[in-house]
C-alpha cells in the first residue's frame, strides 16, 4: 500500500495518539489583527475525535 502524501506532509501523530495539524489563514494578513489573535494562530491544534479515527487510520499504513 503506498504512502498517502498529505497526511504525511501536513499532520502529525503523536506518541498519546493525538493527531496534530497547522490550521489554515495563519501566515498571511497578520498585520490588521492585535497581538492577542496572532499569538492564538501559532503553533499546531489537535484534531476532533472523529476525524482522529479517519487520519490515524491513514498515518499508520
Amino acid at each position: 500500500m503506498k504512502t498517502n502524501k498529505f497526511a504525511t506532509k501536513r499532520l502529525k501523530l503523536t506518541k498519546k495518539g493525538k493527531v496534530l495539524f497547522r490550521p489554515a489563514r495563519q501566515n498571511h494578513f497578520n498585520a490588521k489583527q492585535s497581538g492577542d489573535q496572532k499569538r492564538q494562530k501559532r503553533g499546531n491544534k489537535s484534531m476532533a475525535p472523529g476525524q482522529t479515527k479517519v487520519f490515524k487510520r491513514i498515518l499508520e499504513r
